[in-house]
């Protein structure tokens, strides 16, 4: 039976795999979990942690960055006026904002109880005349009032639309940088303490903002992650492998999970990538990109399309290696959807150039095979034959760059506090970030240039 000092810090480090704190901060629990356990360091874990790099010396301390993803705003007021003007309609808690399947029921109690059909928005044809109204039983409500009413529901649901494509979207956006991690249920996280902190801090190390630079961003498996993957090695019984299989989908991971999980996570990862195909259509169709160079142009929405290519190539990832080591590799002979790269600033562009590089190999690959949802959907064939030629006629080994494979395993790298960032440039302190972000430093038109004036 765990104590409640143990239960109490596991359950911080589960809520953390929906927040975005630092990987410190969630090091500093770690630590906690430790020490309230009395688990003794191994050699391993000492040495990486050894030094400046020690959890033990890690600054915990103030932060100016958010520690969430930014969450839609709810219909707790739309809720609440739909309260005063609907006897049938009671007053809800604010929860229920946040709640589309509940508002939806709001919107269809208070449509029955003045004649409207759910779905219905039209105000010059779906609402109810004088004898409509009398035959409904309405007679004595004024036509302003009825058309307060349905004016109200018909914002109501446009509102619903708009928090289900934007929680969708977090979602999208928190799948993108920590894999599956925030739907791994506390009774599978909790299973072993170690697993929990593992998973815990490679999530953290997921969801760290990018940073502005013309260079690789920071990688996500650092020292810390191998020093406690190692104690996952160390206690393979204990590990509960098919929770770290959500985050973690390396060949010795995947290969300690039954068949029957790993088929879930592949249905559930075939189910993810079909959601964000459908994003990235959306975002194709209302504004065609330049495929040849993915380079930001007026009208496109690079934020929809960023965080969704983002969540496609972590999702086409996982579904690669569950279909390898499952033996199932020949799916990819018929169907072998390619990677979506992120649409890239102008000027940041510009910065490769000048610095001696270019756009990226796989650009000239992704302008060459069928769109994503076009494959899917089978509209169109992009079997692994036609991406293996396409990558030798721009010289780029299929398999080392995870094109037709699945991706290399990952070298640990050195551990690097995290920076303080202001729209991705790292500044001094959290006081000064806090004092930046303020005086809109770094925003509009001029962020780009103010930001290589400060790197």
């Amino acid at each position: 039976m765990l104590s409640p000092t143990v239960e109490e810090i596991l359950r911080e480090l589960h809520a953390s795999l929906t927040l975005r704190k630092r990987p410190e901060d969630v090091a500093r629990l770690i630590q906690d979990l430790d020490a309230t356990q009395g688990t003794e360091l191994d050699e391993v874990t000492e040495a990486a942690l050894a030094a400046e790099h020690s959890l033990r010396n890690l600054w915990h301390g103030y932060t100016s960055m958010r520690e969430d993803f930014a969450r839609p705003v709810g219909a707790q007021r739309q809720l609440a006026r739909a309260a005063s003007l609907f006897t049938d309609v009671p007053e809800l808690p604010d929860s229920a904002g946040d709640d589309p399947d509940r508002i939806e029921v709001v919107i269809r109690v208070a449509g029955e109880s003045i004649g409207r059909v759910y779905g219905q928005n039209d105000f010059g044809v779906d609402r109810l005349d004088r004898a409509e109204r009398t035959a409904a039983g309405l007679g004595e409500v004024s036509k302003r009032q009825y058309n307060k009413r349905f004016r109200l529901l018909r914002r109501m649901e446009a509102k619903l639309a708009r928090l289900i494509h934007e929680q969708h979207r977090r979602e999208v956006t928190m799948t993108g940088k920590g894999a599956l991690a925030h739907v791994v249920p506390y009774g599978l996280f909790a299973v072993d303490p170690n697993t929990a902190a593992f998973i815990a801090y490679i999530t953290a190390r997921g969801y760290m903002r990018s940073v502005f630079t013309n260079g690789r961003q920071r990688q996500v498996y650092d020292e810390v992650a191998e020093a406690l993957f190692q104690r996952l090695r160390a206690q393979p019984e204990q590990t509960c492998w098919s929770a770290v299989a959500h985050v973690h989908p390396t060949s010795e991971v995947l290969a300690a999970v039954s068949e029957e999980d790993l088929a879930q996570l592949l249905v559930r990862w075939n189910g993810f990538l079909r959601q964000v195909a459908d994003l990235l259509e959306d975002a194709w169709n209302r504004h065609p990109l330049e495929r040849e160079t993915m380079i930001v142009r007026r009208g496109d929405d690079s934020s929809t399309w960023n965080q969704a290519a983002q969540a496609w190539n972590t999702a086409r990832a996982h579904w690669f290696a569950i279909l390898s080591e499952l033996g199932q590799e020949k799916i990819l002979d018929r169907v072998c959807p390619g990677k979506v790269p992120r649409l890239m600033a102008a000027d940041v562009a510009y910065w490769h150039r000048m610095s001696g590089g270019g756009l990226h190999p796989d650009t000239y690959i992704w302008a060459e095979l069928p769109l994503p949802w076009e494959v899917l959907r089978g509209e169109k064939d992009c079997p692994r034959s036609l991406v293996e030629a396409v990558c030798a006629r721009h010289q780029r080994d299929p398999v080392a760059s995870a094109w037709t494979a699945p991706r290399p395993t990952a070298e640990a790298v050195a551990f690097r506090r995290t920076p303080e960032l202001v729209h991705g440039v790292a500044v001094a302190d959290p006081l000064m970030a806090s004092a930046l972000r303020s005086a809109g430093v770094f925003s509009g038109n001029g962020k780009r240039a103010a930001a290589r004036e400060w790197l």
